[in-house]
Formats: C-alpha cells, structure tokens, sequence
C-alpha cells in the first residue's frame, strides 16, 4: 500500500498532505537518470583509459610477440646474410679462381632488388618500419640465395670439366729435360741473337741436338704446322682450348698434319735449326686469350720443387736468345 505523505503548515498550524505533481516526478526521475549517466560515463572512461580489456590485454600481448619474432627474424637474416656474403666470397675468390672463371658481378648479385618503393604499401601498418626492413632483408637474402645457386650450379659444371681443364693446359716441358741443362734463354727482355739489341722474348729456348724429341705438352689439336724458312722456321701450333695455344718453333720435321688430335706427352715432331735460329734449338711458347705469357709457369707436373726453382734461375738469367 502506497504510503501518504504529509507536512506541517505553518501558515494554519496543520498537517497537510503532500502533493507532488507529474510533471516534478518526471523532472526529478530525469536528474537522476543524468546525474547516473554522467557517473557511469565517467566510470567507463576512467575504465578505457586506465584499464585494458581482457581483449585488449590479449592483443597487447600478441603484437608485442609478433614484434619480437619480427626482431628474431630481422637477426636471423642479418645472420644469413653475412654467411652468403662469405659464400660468395669464397665463389669469386676462391672456387672460380680455381677453375679460371670470372666472378659474378655485384650488379648480377643484385639485380632484382628494389628500394623501398616497392614495400610502400606496408606503410599503412602500424608498425610499419619493422615489417619493411623485415621483408626488405628477406628479399635481399632470397635474391641473392637465387643467384648464389645458380653460380654453384655453374661451379658444379666447371668441376666435371676439370679434368678436361687440366689436361688441355700445358703442364710439362717440350724436350725431355732431365738434367735441367737445357733451358738456354727464357721470356722477357734478351739480346737478340741477329740485330744485337734487347728484343722481347716470348718463349723459352730449350738447346738440344737435331732431331730431338718434342712432344705436346697438353691435349688439343693441332692448329697449324708450318714449313718455312723465315722466322719461326718449321713450327707447329697447338690449340688446347679454354683459351690455350702452344708453338713448337724451329723445328727440322713434323710427326703431326693440321687438324689432328693430339695428348699430352705425344711426341710431334724433332727440334731442328730452321728459320730465324743461330743453333739447333727448340723455340716454345705459351698463350692464353690471345696473350704470350711466361712458359716457365707451365712446367708443374714433371718437376719436384727444388728441380722448379733451378728451372726458373736459368730461365731468369740475362743472355742471348737463339731467335
């Protein structure tokens, strides 16, 4: 039962009773609901601002993990990329030196790679920086895995032509040369034996009596073989391949005709005194791409180290060629 309310008059000293019309209920019911709203709005601010949500806890916790993988992962590729900068390293400096191959250029190495322009659409996330620099080394360390596969793959071929390699390079003397007396004159600068004056040498001189022994010092074919009776005289010229031609020069007669095979060790023709020469000799050159180098360096499979050091005194010595 609805309680009645009353209060005391002054005016005529009695109890009245309290009316209270619709209109001051309304207005009181809606002060509190405002002032209720207003608490609770400050509550829930207070809440969002200097609490987190279980949700958001949850999130925090998991982009701070993604965070720390990402930095876990940016030091792994820093480490793998130091370790394919030493593999190719090793490739250039190392295996294709070896097998006289010219290294991969860093335009090759790199090629493929663009700046950061192509990560520009990462730049809408939040943590932007550390996802860019991320994908940016991880393409790097993919590019250059690509390329690096593809060098071994060519290393892997230019192993399975070494042995083809070493036995189309000169590796051993021209003449039997056993007691290491025959080398007379050697590449460079040396008198000449008709004008007198220095003239570039580019051979070596092996003296020996006519129809000596000469043999192939490696395997090719046999690319000229000459009669004259000018300058080299009878000669006969080797093409190895892989860049390699040797010439047997003054020669007094062929055992090998043009566009024959021939190996190391084969003889192919006699030492002789014709053309240009002053004395029975052999005259013997090394090329490689087109340039005479120094025959000396060719000399490795018949020698023992202290026969190659003598080798090289007597071909260092300063005197007159034979041609």
């Amino acid at each position: 039962m609805k309680k009645t309310k009353y209060y005391y008059n002054p005016t005529n000293l009695r109890f009245e009773k309290l009316e209270v019309s619709r209109w001051r209920i309304a207005l009181q019911v809606f002060g509190w609901v405002c002032t209720a709203l207003v608490f609770a709005s400050l509550i829930v601010w207070v809440a969002f601002t200097w609490f987190d949500s279980p949700k958001e806890r949850y999130l925090k916790r998991q982009i701070a993990e993604m965070e720390f993988e990402y930095e876990r992962m940016s030091d792994k590729l820093d480490t793998m990329g130091v370790i394919l900068s030493e593999l190719q390293y090793r490739d250039d400096n190392i295996y294709r030196t070896i097998f006289e191959a010219e290294p991969v250029s860093r335009n090759e190495r790199l090629a493929g790679i663009g700046g950061s322009e192509r990560f520009k659409r990462l730049n809408q996330l939040d943590n932007a920086e550390l996802v860019k620099n991320t994908a940016m080394k991880l393409e790097l360390v993919k590019r250059k895995m690509v390329v690096q596969s593809k060098s071994y793959d060519e290393v892997s071929e230019l192993v399975k032509d070494k042995e083809k390699l070493l036995a189309h390079t000169p590796a051993i003397q021209p003449v039997s040369n056993k007691q290491l007396d025959r080398i007379s004159s050697g590449f460079g600068y040396r008198i000449h034996p008709v004008y007198k004056v220095p003239k570039l040498h580019e051979g070596i001189d092996f003296t020996a009596p006519r129809g000596t022994d000469v043999y192939a010092t490696a395997d090719g074919v046999v690319e000229e073989a000459n009669v004259s009776a000018r300058g080299y005289g009878n000669e006969i010229v080797i093409n190895h391949g892989y860049g390699y031609k040797t010439r047997y020069a003054h020669l007094t007669s062929f055992k090998v005709r043009r566009g024959q095979q021939v190996k190391r060790g084969e003889l192919i023709g006699y030492v002789g005194n014709t053309g240009l020469s002053t004395a029975p000799h052999l005259h013997y050159e090394v090329e490689k791409d087109g340039l005479k180098v120094n025959p000396i360096n060719f000399f490795y499979n018949d020698l023992a180290p202290e026969e190659y050091l003598r080798v090289i005194e007597l071909a260092n010595q300063s005197n007159q060629s034979y041609d």
